[in-house]
């Protein structure tokens, strides 16, 4: 059975059409037009790129990618996992999860031709973020009935991602940079912050035994902050110049290095990290 609102008879246009950049997708050989995304819904794109794209599980993630499912069926998932290799061109094969953010003005008939359309051809998850109404999440499956997930509770994809994450992360940034930070640091070998602080206490009481058990542990805590905010800004590729790395390295303040450290995850340029810094 087909989904509902999509055409019987296949349509005129084949991938080959469709530019990188036009506004459409492809169903069964039919145009679908993808309106421009509203400033309520673009954030949220952002940030759940960010969230799944570090998952220490992943290697590959794009936004809207370009799926050539067959000769006439076109997707371009919000936020795709998995299968987004680094070639030009639109990519055979589909993610192996996709999410879709769904606000006011959402057209339920063509999204679930969307949904149909991946799901059948192989993609294993897929989450609609409800922005409109009711903050939630479906989710897909194949040969799995539709279920909803709320606030405060947690998604996963086995296989897929190594975390699971709070419905939140997928829109609000307080909670996408939690979930971003601890993704980063397991990418690097540690657990979670707490791990960072430890190894930084350890490495402390190391090098600090000789001048007294406690300047040896504050040290260790504010070598650790170094450590893990340089870590940040070389994950993220923006560049430690000469002066950032000496005000990192001569920094004696934890509520210093806490800031840089929270802008350091969503900053776009070095400079942004240290502009309201100085003291």
């Amino acid at each position: 059975m087909q989904a509902k609102g999509r055409a019987a008879e296949r349509g005129p246009f084949r991938v080959e059409h469709v530019r990188s950049g036009d506004p459409y997708e492809l169903s069964n050989g039919h145009p679908v037009y993808c309106a421009p995304t509203g400033g309520r819904g673009s954030g949220p794109h952002h940030l759940g790129s960010s969230v799944v794209g570090w998952d220490p599980a992943v290697r590959e993630a794009g936004v809207d990618t370009g799926y050539a499912l067959d000769g006439g069926t076109l997707r371009a998932p919000d936020v795709a996992v998995g299968n987004v290799p680094d070639k030009p061109g639109w990519v055979k094969g589909v993610p192996e999860l996709a999410i879709e953010y769904a606000d006011v003005g959402q057209d339920e008939d063509k999204l679930q031709e969307k949904i149909a359309d991946l799901l059948a051809a192989g993609t294993k998850v897929l989450w609609v973020v409800r922005l409109s109404g009711p903050r939630r999440v479906e989710v897909h499956e194949p040969r799995r009935r539709m279920r909803v997930v709320l606030p405060g509770q947690l998604l996963s994809a086995p296989g897929i991602l190594k975390n699971a994450i709070r419905v939140e992360a997928l829109y609000e940034r307080s909670e996408a940079e939690k979930t971003l930070l601890t993704n980063l640091l397991q990418r690097q070998g540690y657990e979670d912050l707490e791990a960072v602080l430890a190894a930084g206490r350890e490495q402390g009481r190391e090098q600090g035994r000789d001048e007294g058990r406690e300047q040896g542990r504050d040290e260790g805590i504010l070598e650790g902050k170094r450590d893990a905010l340089k870590r940040v800004l070389d994950r993220r590729g923006l560049r430690l110049t000469r002066t950032a790395a000496a005000k990192i390295a001569s920094c004696k303040s934890e509520r210093d290095l806490d800031g840089w450290l929270d802008r350091a995850l969503v900053a776009s340029t070095t400079a942004e990290v240290f502009k309201r810094a100085g003291r």
